[in-house]
């Protein structure tokens, strides 16, 4: 896996999402927040998340489509249960992932973060193909950009935000940070 010089990995699907807009300028990319999502809730593999990032939910698709098709959310990244990567921001732009967040004095995370889901949820563990990939794309955002912090939604939202769960696996990356 390697980042291209207009901030797309080369092994991803890219689905382009018009959540996001540009940082702020001379701002460092030094963060990576890991996140989980399914849509439906419990539901793997089909298009809700492609459809929530490219404001494409549709209502009468499921009941939670309601509440969501006005929300303008993305991430960067989409890591599928089965290890496969979507891509809907350039690495170079702000996706629009972490919302309210704060991180050791800093706020607004999405200005200096990298947001990566991962296909999932707090009540199901995460299979060992999403976390090879999340190994690699955490190895190629590092060599191209000066990322020092992994952490999760729940570290940068407490209170707000739960993800990536308690299933995931903080002790391979160092432990989980502490607040």
């Amino acid at each position: 896996m390697q980042i291209d010089q207009a901030g797309w990995l080369s092994t991803a699907t890219r689905i382009d999402s018009p959540n996001h807009d540009a940082r702020p300028i001379d701002c460092q990319i030094d963060m990576i927040v890991v996140h989980s999502i399914s849509l439906p809730p419990g539901q793997f593999g089909g298009d809700g998340v492609e459809r929530l990032f490219t404001n494409r939910c549709d209502p009468a698709a499921h009941p939670c489509f309601a509440e969501l098709q006005t929300l303008r959310v993305s991430a960067h990244f989409l890591v599928r249960r089965d290890g496969s990567v979507l891509q809907f921001v350039s690495c170079l732009d702000r996706a629009w992932h972490a919302g309210v967040s704060y991180w050791q004095g800093r706020e607004r995370c999405n200005d200096f973060s990298i947001g990566i889901e991962l296909e999932g949820g707090d009540l199901w563990p995460y299979e060992p193909a999403q976390y090879a990939t999340l190994d690699a794309l955490i190895a190629a955002l590092k060599a191209a950009y000066p990322v020092t912090q992994l952490l999760g939604h729940c570290h940068i939202a407490p209170g707000r935000k739960t993800d990536p769960g308690p299933f995931f696996d903080w002790v391979r990356y160092g432990g989980e940070p502490s607040m």
